[in-house]
């Protein structure tokens, strides 16, 4: 299956991602290229293959949940470009809607 520079734009529009023309034929082909390799997966027989979530066989390793004091607000704070109320400020990133999404 192929897929489009339209399809590519719509994406990236979605995504909130501006690409070159040179950079929108570069990832429509490794796209392609992509979904090629997926559609070659689907061809393997995968009839009788127990389902493997992890080849190897480790266990987690959890510490104990311990509190421990925390940093020093104002000296985090120092390296904080902007703050408001004691918080640090940042841009917003939701609109209303623009995206078309």
């Amino acid at each position: 299956m192929a897929i489009s520079e339209e399809e590519v734009k719509h994406v990236a529009k979605l995504s909130k991602l501006d690409f070159k023309q040179e950079e929108l034929e570069s990832f429509t082909d490794q796209l392609g290229k992509i979904i090629d390799m997926v559609e070659l997966l689907e061809e393997v027989d995968t009839e009788g293959v127990d389902f493997t979530s992890n080849v190897i066989e480790t266990i987690n390793v959890m510490r104990q949940d311990r509190a421990q004091p925390g940093w020093n607000r104002d000296e985090l704070m120092r390296n904080v470009p902007e703050t408001e109320d004691g918080f640090i400020k940042v841009p917003a990133i939701i609109d209303e809607g623009e995206a078309g999404a």
